[in-house]
């Protein structure tokens, strides 16, 4: 088992956008229960199935597996909750740490938020300028709770 100690902000300004790379994700859910949440998504042309378990803090058990596209995209055709998460992501170095910033689109047009992977639930990082209030605790914007409650409707 891997683990994941993740930090989350939102995003102010267009500052971000002419820094990093950026790939277009689409991803649906299995499972949003909170105890093993179960996420299809493709990434440009890769395809991972992902298990994730209860967050503790900011940390939690994380299993992700590469799987064959055709079958990802079944998947999220076939057996996924809808709506479907759709997000352009742009993984930006800054200070040494790889931030994500996901723009979504769909029932959450107008979201941004930016993460950070940690080594430790203790670890110092420096934040860029475009980074804004930290959300990390606020279970509206995990991904998989997106779609039950869309940014659009709050």
């Amino acid at each position: 088992m891997s683990i994941e100690i993740e930090r989350k902000f939102l995003v102010c300004g267009a500052g971000w956008k002419a820094l990093g790379q950026s790939v277009s994700i689409r991803q649906g859910y299995l499972s949003t229960n909170p105890d093993r949440v179960v996420r299809v998504r493709i990434e440009d042309e890769k395809a991972t199935l992902t298990i994730k378990g209860r967050t503790k803090g900011i940390t939690r058990g994380e299993w992700e597996y590469a799987i064959p596209l055709a079958e990802a995209d079944q998947l999220l055709s076939d057996l996924c909750e809808r709506p479907l998460i759709e997000k352009t992501r742009t993984r930006i170095v800054y200070d040494g740490m790889v931030w994500e910033v996901d723009e979504f689109f769909g029932d959450n047009l107008g979201l941004v938020v930016a993460e950070i992977e940690l080594e430790s639930e203790e670890q110092l990082f420096a934040k860029p300028d475009w980074i804004a209030v930290e959300v990390t605790d606020d279970a509206r914007y995990f991904n998989a709770n997106l779609l039950r409650h869309p940014y659009s409707a709050w």
